[in-house]
Formats: structure tokens, sequence, C-alpha cells
């Protein structure tokens, strides 16, 4: 029941005990942000909005938590939300969105397309991300791209990362790549270390 003032005046009118206000991901209180991130529903539906809260966000525990939440969400519309961010010219979003891809399984349906994307830098990218991916699909995808690949660094990326889950069927495309590159003689150090890994020992003969 309202309370009435002694002089009459109007009534005192009751608290609302419900709060109307959600917390605002535009607000400038990060904890606002957080908040804001944690009230949006663990579905594919969330993915866009928090890939875009992700472009402009700045505090690193409400980056976090968004890389957290699409985590979170994974499948086809965390991927779409995470991969614009490869190309940030900020480099810790650029690590964390990979760090995060690297997570999801379904970046490897993407694999293909970045390893053969026309910015050098994505194909790096791309390279490290296989790391994490089934070791056979990847490996096919990176030699795929190593035999196609016109510029030394994103072979080096691929290079380094076949020492680890390649087979023996990945050394002749190592052997060529060497060969191709032959003014490049960083990147023939790397094809002989791994082609010496990968073969137990016995690298084969390079051009």
């Amino acid at each position: 029941m309202p309370l009435t003032r002694r002089d009459g005046s109007s009534p005192i009118p009751p608290a609302d005990p419900t709060p109307t206000s959600r917390p605002d991901p535009s607000s400038p209180d990060p904890e606002a942000r957080r908040a804001a991130t944690r009230l949006l529903p663990p579905n594919p539906e969330s993915a866009g909005p928090l890939g875009r809260m992700l472009a402009h966000e700045r505090d690193g525990s409400v980056r976090e938590a968004i890389l957290t939440a699409l985590a979170r969400i994974g499948g086809d519309a965390a991927v779409a939300a995470l991969l614009p961010h490869l190309r940030s010219d900020d480099a810790a979003l650029r690590s964390a969105a990979l760090t995060t891809l690297q997570g999801l399984p379904a970046t490897l349906a993407q694999l293909p397309a970045l390893l053969a994307d026309e910015d050098p830098d994505i194909r790096v990218l791309a390279a490290e991300i296989a790391r994490a991916m089934p070791a056979g699909e990847a490996a096919a995808l990176l030699c795929g791209m190593i035999a196609r690949e016109r510029e030394p660094n994103p072979c080096a990326a691929a290079v380094e990362v076949l020492a680890e889950i390649g087979g023996p069927d990945c050394l002749p495309v190592l052997e060529a790549c060497a060969g191709r590159f032959a003014s490049e003689p960083f990147l023939g150090f790397a094809i002989r270390a791994a082609s010496a890994r990968i073969s137990g020992g016995r690298a084969p003969a390079t051009r």
C-alpha cells in the first residue's frame, strides 16, 4: 500500500523490486560489458553480436569473456564471427582470435580457403591454425598449400607445422619446395630439419 504524507501531499510510490535495465554492451564500464556478454544466450544467434562487440573491445577481461562465450557457442556461427579478426591491426586480438579458432573443430572446414587467401599473412596464420586440427587432414592441406605457394614466409610457417604433424608422404612436397626456393637459405634449413624429423633422422637430399 502506498505511503501518504502527513501533510496530505501526493503518496510516495513504492520502490519497484524488479530492475528494468539490462547491462549495456556499449557502456563505458567494463563490468557492465562483461555482464552484457554473460546475458547473451549461448546459441548461434549470439555469435554475430559477440563478434561485433569483440571488434571494438579494448579491455582484456571483457575480450576474454567474449571469446569464452564464442567458444561455448562453437560451430560455424562462432567461426564466422572470429575469422574477420584475423585481419585486425591489433596483434593481441589477432592472436586471441587465432587461439580460439584453433579450439573449434568447425574451423577445419575453413582451412582450405584460409590457406589460399590472397593475403600471405592470413596464409601464415592459417598454417598455425592447422597445427591444432586433425593431423592427417591438416597435413594434406598444408602440402597442397606448399605445392602452389609462391611466397617463402607462408611456406616456412607450413613447414614448421609439418615438422610436427607430417608423415612420409609430405617429403616429396618438401623436397620440391626446397628446389623452388633455393635462393632462400632459411627455408632450405627449415625444410631439411622438418624432413629429417619426419623421416626419423634421415633427410632426403634437397637441391
